[in-house]
């Protein structure tokens, strides 16, 4: 039997000075990315942040919601 998959809330802030993701007290995560939110490069860089974090593969990790507003909800699949 496959494990739920795991959801997480991000807030994203995009032009940072470098590629960060931390996890606030409430829970939720906040990714510094270096891209602009041009042609879905932010998207691209928090899910390589995401698999690290989570060392779990790219495309274990999908956008769930919000792919193109700064809060995004993300799914972490287990293999």
């Amino acid at each position: 039997m496959a494990n739920k998959p795991t959801i997480i809330q991000v807030k994203v802030k995009p032009n940072a000075r470098s590629s960060a993701l931390t996890q606030a007290d409430d829970g939720t995560w906040l990714a510094h990315i270096k891209s602009l939110p041009v042609d879905g490069k932010a998207n691209a860089e928090l899910i390589t942040l995401v698999a690290k974090q989570f060392a779990c593969s790219k495309t274990a990790v999908s956008l769930k919601t919000g792919s193109t507003g700064r809060l995004k909800l993300v799914q972490i699949s287990e293999s």
